[in-house]
């Protein structure tokens, strides 16, 4: 597959690299004056094309060679391109050896040289190239400069040289350049120094779109949703008009939230804008609204979807896979592929997973776990560890040990350092009564330092959202919400049901205190009225006595 790419590729590029080696050969054999420069120009044109295109390191080397031969590295900045396709290519040596070929390197040149190890992540190399700069030729830096050494130091999440280079923009006076504010605040917000991110904003005198598209972000993606939604609103109010990335983070924090209202309010703004005609915003929204539990709201969202990609079609197939409707699943599968949308990896793996949680045994092979291993090797793409959670969910219904620690290996080399996987497996060891396996993949966990996120749950009530985690006692209610737990459990004793215990994962040899921790696990203290419940993986609807899960956990 790959060399038959290359090869393509290979028969795309020889009518340009033909071209190119003419106009050189005519240019070479003839005084440039005779061309005029409307020809050397075009040359140069096409010169720079080529080189911006360059896929191989052997084409960029030959362009390099024929360009010494009869241009200028100084023609239309050929030079710094060349530079940058190197660096591109992953060719330090040879960007560093062209770069010193320049003859008369401006601030341009060492942008650029600069930039395109920042492109890499490469922040020593960034900050030897920003040091060179400063000592060899005394070329002041400015924005170009300063911008690709901060984003470096955000991928790498190097807070300390950040704030060197912060003190760098303060003393040359250049933090009023409202890009350097911006990419400043992305790096202390990444960096987890949210208090530097909003001083920062703050003292911009007039925030632009990217200034608060930025603040918005750091705060959702740092665990601080009710922040970003202040900000989005304040940008309202302050008559910014938001963008698709604005929108997408505020519809993630409403997600961190838990909010079907927030939800609702934004999915209005959508409707009375004209957004809900965006088609990213439109799949992200239906997105919500299942996370959220309301798997109608993002029924009625998907029907006003005119011409759903493959994002959105497998967007509304995850929504009924994650609220136990395999069946529906499925449907939406077939009329997905009749309205001739192509299926990827990720839409197979949720649809194996609606399958799976469902209890559908045809379509999804959930009692036939070689047939569904053999599925799972032959897909012609390569199985993710959803596809091989999947299995593993279905191996651990059937008690299929062997096949599911073959399941979690697969995980485990896709994702070694996520815990749901271990938990997995160790959950598996403990529905079979295998109790000595199970501590030991917690004894692995440990060992390899991975760490588990306590799950929560939340429910909304009287525009507030009240959070819950297991044994949680810190509730401003927690004695009523006790009272009326232990209510609930005598009631469910008294029809004849009793708690699993084999599922509990700590090792506690109490009988009674393992039925505790599954009494009052965080989804027991967080119900509501409608008995719609979230575990870490999809929603339970339970009515007329059964759940739509059945019993597939």
């Amino acid at each position: 597959m790959a060399a038959s790419i290359f090869r393509n590729a290979g028969q795309i590029l020889l009518p340009v690299k033909f071209a190119i080696s003419r106009r050189l050969c005519l240019a070479s054999q003839s005084p440039p004056q005779l061309h005029g420069f409307s020809n050397l120009d075009s040359l140069v044109s096409a010169v720079i094309t080529a080189v911006t295109s360059c896929a191989s390191i052997s084409n960029c080397r030959s362009i390099h060679c024929k360009v010494m031969k009869s241009l200028s590295f100084s023609h239309g900045f050929i030079g710094d391109q060349l530079v940058s396709a190197y660096l591109r290519l992953g060719f330090t040596k040879d960007a560093c050896n062209m770069f010193d070929e320049l003859p008369d390197r401006d601030l341009v040149s060492w942008n650029s040289f600069i930039s395109g190890f920042s492109r890499r992540g490469d922040l020593s190399n960034c900050l030897n190239a920003f040091s060179a700069m400063k000592l060899e030729t005394g070329v002041e830096a400015n924005e170009g400069t300063i911008v690709p050494l901060i984003s470096a130091c955000t991928e790498t999440r190097a807070l300390d040289i950040g704030t060197y280079i912060h003190g760098f923009i303060l003393k040359f006076g250049m933090l009023l350049e409202l890009r350097i504010a911006n990419v400043l605040i992305n790096m202390y917000g990444k960096s987890g120094y949210l208090d530097g991110a909003s001083g920062l904003f703050e003292a911009i005198p007039i925030p632009n779109l990217v200034s608060w598209n930025s603040i918005i972000a750091v705060h959702v993606q740092t665990g601080k949703p009710e922040e970003g939604i202040g900000y989005f609103i304040r940008s309202r109010r302050a008559g910014i008009k938001p963008d698709q990335g604005t929108l997408i983070t505020t519809l993630e924090a409403c997600e961190e939230l838990g909010s079907a209202k927030l939800a609702e309010a934004i999915h209005g703004f959508l409707f009375i804008t004209g957004l809900d005609s965006n088609l990213t915003l439109a799949t992200g929204l239906l997105s919500l609204y299942s996370k959220l539990g309301s798997l109608v709201a993002s029924q009625k969202v998907f029907g006003h979807i005119r011409n759903p990609d493959s994002i959105a079609w497998t967007a509304m197939l995850a929504s009924y896979g994650v609220h136990g409707k395999g069946k529906e699943a499925v449907k939406t599968f077939k009329l997905m592929v009749k309205e001739g949308v192509a299926p990827d990896h990720v839409t197979f793996t949720h649809l194996l997973n609606a399958c799976s949680h469902a209890g559908l045994l045809k379509e999804g092979r959930a009692g036939l776990l070689s047939d569904a291993y053999k599925l799972i090797i032959s897909m012609p793409m390569k199985p993710n560890s959803g596809v091989w959670g999947a299995l593993m969910g279905a191996c651990k219904k059937h008690n299929n040990i062997e096949l599911g620690k073959e399941a979690f290996d697969n995980m485990l080399a896709l994702e070694p350092l996520d815990s749901r996987n271990y938990l997995s497996l160790s959950n598996m060891y403990s529905s079979a009564g295998l109790r000595k396996e199970a501590s030991e993949v917690r004894g692995l966990m440990k060992k390899r330092s991975v760490i588990r996120i306590p799950g929560s749950s939340c429910i909304e009530h009287e525009k507030r959202i009240h959070r819950f985690v297991s044994g949680d006692r810190s509730h401003p209610l927690e004695e009523e919400i006790s009272k009326k737990l232990e209510e609930l459990v005598k009631k469910v004793r008294g029809s004849g049901a009793w708690a699993r215990t084999e599922f509990v994962l700590q090792d506690v040899d109490d009988e009674e205190v393992r039925e505790d921790m599954i009494n009052k696990h965080s989804e027991k203290l967080a119900i509501g009225r409608e008995i719609i419940i979230r575990d870490t993986k999809r929603f339970h609807h339970f009515s007329n006595g059964s759940c739509s899960c059945r019993d597939y956990w």
